[in-house]
């Protein structure tokens, strides 16, 4: 491993930890970043370059358990957190995280080989950000009354519309965080409360991603290539963990408008580049 390709990991991971939970598309700019400038398919071969960019989601995933250690205690039964924000104690459960997720595991599940093999392209990128604008702007103007004030007050339709709404995410560019925080918001949420259900469910389904990538590409992790994985998974769990806190303070200030105009500014600098 030499200092060349530790680059290219740590700089992809700072790819995918500062905008994996902005609505940006973590995976579309690592596309971007590689395609343009670091070409890890080089290094290792274009199995190993498309299962790093999702084993490395790992490291944002970890950030958010790390951040959100108490709501996971309290979801899965093993600590109670004091005074819910919601009336009368309703907290958010663990029957409405798996509700949010289905859609999207399930659709995820039946074309993974189809996403892996046709989608990883620049032109698929730039339709999913400029698309997944679109809908941000939408949220930002015509988002109803909001009935869910904090993650502790979201019903299980508003979990099973934020999930159907996830599925557009599995299209590269998309932005899983930019459709789920739209999604939450056009269903009545506030945008602290679309953001954070949004950072609670990221870590099953991108858990689950992830390691159903290990399993499929078991062979490529050789001793070879793990040092560029891990220094990819560090870089990652380093730049989430400042990431998410900015973030979430961030939201509320600008919502999604600013994000959806850097989306279209930046799919028009990549339509000139390439055509």
């Amino acid at each position: 491993m030499n200092m060349w390709e530790i680059f290219v990991a740590v700089i992809l991971g700072l790819v995918e930890g500062l905008t994996e939970f902005a609505p940006v598309s973590s995976t579309g700019h690592m596309i971007i970043v590689d395609d343009i400038w670091l070409k890890s398919n080089e290094l290792f071969g274009s199995e190993v370059a498309n299962a790093f960019k999702v084993v490395i989601q790992l490291g944002s995933i970890l950030a958010v358990v790390v951040l959100f250690w108490g709501r996971f205690m309290d979801l899965l039964g093993l600590r109670k957190m004091k005074n819910p924000s919601a009336p009368g104690g309703q907290k958010l459960n663990l029957l409405q995280i798996i509700v949010g997720l289905l859609p999207a595991a399930v659709l995820g599940l039946l074309f993974e080989d189809y996403i892996d093999e046709n989608l990883f392209t620049m032109k698929t990128v730039i339709v999913g950000l400029i698309l997944g604008a679109f809908l941000m702007i939408a949220a930002d103007k015509f988002r109803p009354k909001v009935t869910a004030e904090t993650v502790d007050q979201i019903t299980y339709k508003q979990a099973l519309g934020v999930g159907l709404i996830q599925c557009l995410s599995l299209w590269p560019g998309f932005s899983r965080s930019g459709s789920t925080i739209s999604g939450g918001v056009l269903l009545g949420m506030s945008y602290r409360a679309a953001s954070d259900f949004t950072f609670i469910m990221a870590v099953p389904i991108m858990a689950g991603a992830s390691l159903l990538k290990i399993i499929k590409y078991w062979d490529i992790f050789t001793p070879e290539v793990l040092p560029f994985f891990i220094a990819g998974f560090i870089s990652a769990f380093i730049f989430a963990l400042f990431c998410i806190r900015f973030f979430l303070v961030l939201i509320n200030k600008v919502k999604l408008t600013p994000f959806a105009i850097y989306r279209i500014v930046l799919a028009v600098v990549l339509m000139f580049i390439f055509w």
